[in-house]
């Protein structure tokens, strides 16, 4: 089939509890356009063009829509049954890489069912299966909207109800470098990304809160410790004997401490009533919290 007049970048089926034919198929281009084909007579449905440049990925949701991200930071809602454009979405500051639905697992899956371990009976009608398909799909998705995350070169994921919202539920910071890929759990309960500074890191699949990161890439593993010596200690322990700094400075002991979700900070907390932040990486002393009229128990960074 052809009709891109540059490369193309992604591919995408139809669910099948929507087309039990399985005949539609969407392709995105460097040319800036999305095609939606029908594979059996070999030829363009329709075009959809509306981007400036790029179209990195395109996705079909489970509800006839239709979602394109591009290189002009944009991402496009598009009715897939006669190519309207219904919105676009806006926030992030760089290339749009990568897109994913929280039903993209029970959308790829279709008619079998996993957890039964049973392949269903491809001799069943076209109608049989399409039904199939939908009836899990419905278990699934319950009475919640279908909800989406991007992933940017400007570091960040965005996650969306691109059904009826132009503005994200939440944007999501952490990664140090540009983000390559995301993907909702099976369960939609969690997203994992993937970065170029060599980490994966897991979010709340419902409100974009940080949970964890599962790597560390090439950089060893950090631990800082406090003491009743008013000092802290920054330590590379799985290879050193001996730490890497001792950061000095708090005027009492220290009740805790803790690193930033990117690792790029450490706060500590003191009887002195003060709370310090310090280089995650060196131990450099960066500066002083001052407002507390008592010891300070406890720190917390948020997500």
């Amino acid at each position: 089939m052809h009709g891109h007049k540059e490369w193309i970048t992604c591919l995408c089926w139809e669910p099948l509890h929507s087309n039990g034919e399985c005949r539609s198929l969407a392709s995105s281009g460097k040319d800036g356009t999305v095609r939606i084909w029908d594979v059996l007579l070999g030829h363009t449905r329709l075009t959809l063009s509306g981007h400036t440049r790029s179209v990195t990925c395109v996705k079909w949701g489970g509800s006839g829509l239709l979602y394109t991200a591009s290189q002009d930071c944009t991402i496009k809602v598009w009715r897939s049954n006669d190519g309207v454009l219904c919105r676009t979405l806006q926030c992030h500051g760089h290339w749009v890489n990568v897109l994913a639905l929280n039903t993209d697992y029970v959308m790829r899956t279709g008619a079998f069912d996993p957890r039964k371990g049973l392949i269903q009976d491809t001799s069943s009608s076209n109608v049989e299966l399409q039904e199939k398909a939908m009836e899990r799909y419905k278990a699934a998705r319950g009475s919640e909207p279908e909800r989406m995350v991007s992933g940017s070169d400007d570091f960040t994921l965005a996650l969306w109800l691109p059904e009826s919202d132009k503005k994200p539920v939440s944007r999501m910071t952490g990664h140090q470098q540009l983000v390559n890929d995301v993907r909702f759990s099976p369960d939609m309960r969690m997203i994992a990304s993937a970065s170029f500074d060599k980490s994966i890191k897991l979010w709340d699949g419902r409100n974009g809160k940080f949970i964890g990161a599962l790597t560390r890439g090439s950089e060893p593993e950090r631990m800082v410790s406090g003491s009743d010596d008013f000092t802290l200690a920054l330590w590379v322990p799985e290879s050193d004997k001996k730490p890497v700094a001792r950061m000095t400075g708090h005027q009492q002991l220290v009740n805790d401490v803790r690193f930033s979700p990117d690792m790029r900070t450490i706060a500590s907390a003191s009887f002195d009533k003060s709370i310090k932040l310090w280089d995650g990486r060196n131990g450099k002393f960066i500066g002083a919290l001052r407002g507390h009229v008592q010891a300070v128990y406890q720190v917390s960074w948020s997500a």
